[in-house]
């Protein structure tokens, strides 16, 4: 029996596949509120420890896992969660383990919501500075049961330091005794943040973010600002990432350093950033094997490169449609579409010349990129963008051409990978000219079909789905007359990956992508037709996508000769079994659909490619005529015999 006669269902893995998703983003309000509600209120009562505490803190914690995907459901309770937990915090009786327990759940919600959403509801007036400065002054940072605590009142101090008062304000007289003084609060915040960089638990983030928020004031960056800098950098000079400590102390260091960049002023950050460059460059952290080190020296190295350029928007800049819906909708109501040509004007600074820090930022944002790991490659790619926009017309097509120096063949799948993202960001904010397009859509519809064997398996995934990323951020870049030219192959190209790609994560972006440009540049042929039958989970189904949506497709003219020619180049010879049998099935259904151009075109290729001496590609070119022969026979029995003499005449010449 032929292998297309066998059932087109999937397996196990396929029905897995196909329920990915079953359950997500499936709630529509916070269900538990009033156990909760009773949760938070027997707190009192529980806290002593035993089962009933520890059965008290895991109930809560399933309720919140629950919102993970959903956090903002959340958002209407938290107010009264907050006040019932701080109003145990806040009580002078309360217990030390009742507030170590109050602090927990604190966390819990903020692991869920995130701390930037749950900081601002933190009671932040001038009268709360001192109470919380002291209740985080009697921690112990050794104390590895209360790390939540420490956390949580580090948070609560760097919303306080926001007020709008002058720290020295609030110091009264600071001499209590003849020739004995106490701290100012200002210097006990400061020691306070730079003991807690360098401790090994999460309080670590929290101390970043405060030392942002304290250091940038405008009563504290006179005084403070190049102290804390120097004590910051004297850390990373002595540190190495060779050690477990070192890391730790890096790390912090690290990340209050990138909060102060990203938050602080230009005119206030940008003495220093020169030293903080080459201090940086001196750490070598691409040498190191951590990857969040890798990814905050790149994060870092993006701040700094922002700060030495001036912030503006680029004039050159390509810019898609009104910014306005109402004068949007008055073009459609007047039957007009708006053309806006693209202006290229000169920036009023384009003389200006670009700081010498610049080049070497760009130069490690570009290494970042074929970083090993996914998340110091995306920072970079963000960096390359927001870098780009600020530059001149000249330069900013330098880093284009750089960016697209990634895909050579020479480089790996990582180097893809990150130009991708890149080319992304570039295009989606509008720094990527329609002159560029050639040369970008070129090596786009390449990576659409990245697919590199390492032994027994292969690597590619990750370039296939920013490749799809790429379509998507296209579509809302661009204006439809500029991505005409190009419609036919990016169509293509996505309903191939959409069908055949190996991987659901692959199918599904490329059906996202497919979507988007169908809605948005209008210009896909039989776009909303395809979209009706592969959408976004019918893909889902690697079997049904292979054997069922593709012969819809293949039934636009179209789609049917490159969707047949993909699966003869690249599927029959895939190192995957799975993937060769359901090609020759597959191109058993599409033989239906071209007769002529698989008996005249195809054939012959399979009938070339099965002396080749790769198993792979000689056993899916085998299956492959098998099933083609067997199609083209059974179209021929229903039509007429004499076709079969036309077809044999055929295979002879070929053999």
């Amino acid at each position: 029996m032929a292998l297309s006669d066998e059932p087109a269902a999937g397996g196990p893995e396929e029905e897995a596949e196909d329920e990915t998703l079953a359950f997500g983003a499936a709630l529509e309000a916070f269900g538990e509120s009033a156990e909760t509600r009773a949760l938070l209120g027997r707190l009192r009562e529980v806290h002593g420890g035993g089962a009933e505490r520890e059965v008290a803190l895991e109930r809560f914690r399933v309720i919140m896992d629950k919102y993970q995907e959903q956090p903002h459901l959340l958002d209407p309770h938290l107010e009264w969660m907050m006040n019932l937990l701080l109003d145990i915090v806040q009580d002078q009786t309360s217990p030390a383990s009742l507030v170590h327990l109050a602090f927990k759940f604190l966390y819990i919600i903020t692991k869920v919501r995130g701390y930037k959403t749950f900081l601002r509801l933190f009671p932040h007036e001038v009268a709360d500075v001192e109470p919380v400065l002291d209740l985080v002054t009697i921690q112990n940072p050794k104390d590895h049961e209360a790390w939540e605590t420490r956390y949580m009142l580090l948070l609560w101090l760097s919303v306080t330091c926001l007020i709008p008062f002058d720290f020295s304000r609030l110091d009264g007289n600071l001499l209590t005794q003849p020739g004995q003084a106490r701290m100012s609060i200002m210097d006990r915040i400061l020691q306070i943040a730079e003991s807690y960089l360098i401790v090994s638990d999460k309080a670590r983030d929290a101390a970043a973010v405060l030392v942002s928020r304290f250091i940038t004031r405008p009563d504290v960056k006179q005084s403070k600002m190049a102290e804390f800098l120097d004590w910051s950098l004297c850390n990373l000079a002595r540190s190495s990432f060779q050690t477990m400590q070192g890391v730790i102390t890096m790390d912090g260091t690290l990340q209050a350093l990138a909060q102060i960049f990203k938050h602080g002023k230009r005119e206030d950050c940008l003495p220093y950033a020169a030293t903080v460059l080459r201090c940086l460059d001196g750490c070598r952290l691409p040498e190191s094997n951590q990857t969040l080190l890798r990814k905050l020296g790149v994060k870092l190295v993006q701040r700094l490169g922002l700060t030495f350029l001036k912030p503006k928007v680029a004039a050159w800049r390509y810019q898609r449609g009104c910014r306005s819906l109402a004068a949007n909708l008055q073009l459609l109501t007047q039957g007009q579409s708006e053309q806006k040509p693209l202006i290229l004007t000169e920036d009023d600074d384009e003389d200006d010349d670009v700081p010498e820090g610049v080049e070497r930022v760009i130069e490690q944002l570009l290494v970042g990129l074929k970083d090993k790991d996914t998340v110091v490659r995306w920072s970079a790619a963000k960096g390359i963008g927001r870098m780009a926009g600020r530059l001149p017309r000249a330069l900013a097509d330098d880093v284009v051409g750089s960016v697209l120096d990634c895909f050579s063949f020479q480089e790996t799948d990582k180097a893809w990978h990150g130009g991708c993202l890149a080319l992304a960001e570039l295009g989606r904010r509008g720094l990527l000219l329609p002159s560029r397009l050639v040369d970008v859509v070129a090596v786009i519809l390449k990576a659409l079909t990245y697919d590199e064997k390492r032994g027994a398996c292969s690597v590619g995934t990750n370039v296939r789905d920013a490749a799809c990323y790429v379509c998507w951020a296209f579509a809302r870049a661009y204006e439809p007359q500029e991505l005409k030219p190009f419609v036919t192959a990016i169509s293509s190209a996505l309903v191939i990956a959409a069908v055949f790609d190996r991987d659901i994560n692959c199918r599904r972006a490329a059906s996202a992508a497919f979507q988007e440009n169908v809605g948005r540049q209008g210009t896909f042929p039989h776009g909303i037709d395809i979209l009706t039958t592969a959408d976004y989970f019918a893909v889902g189904n690697r079997s049904n996508c292979f054997l069922v949506i593709s012969v819809f497709i293949a039934g636009f003219p179209e789609y049917t000769q490159p969707m047949i020619d993909h699966l003869v180049t690249m599927k029959i010879s895939h190192w995957d079994g799975v993937i060769r049998e359901l090609a020759a099935r597959a191109l058993h259904n599409l033989a239906q659909q071209a007769p002529e151009f698989s008996a005249t075109q195809v054939f012959p290729r399979l009938l070339s490619m099965t002396l080749s001496p790769d198993l792979h590609m000689r056993h899916g070119s085998i299956l492959a005529c098998a099933e083609v022969a067997y199609a083209l026979y059974k179209l021929a029995a229903q039509e007429n015999s004499s076709m079969i003499v036309s077809y044999t005449g055929v295979w002879e010449d070929s053999s």
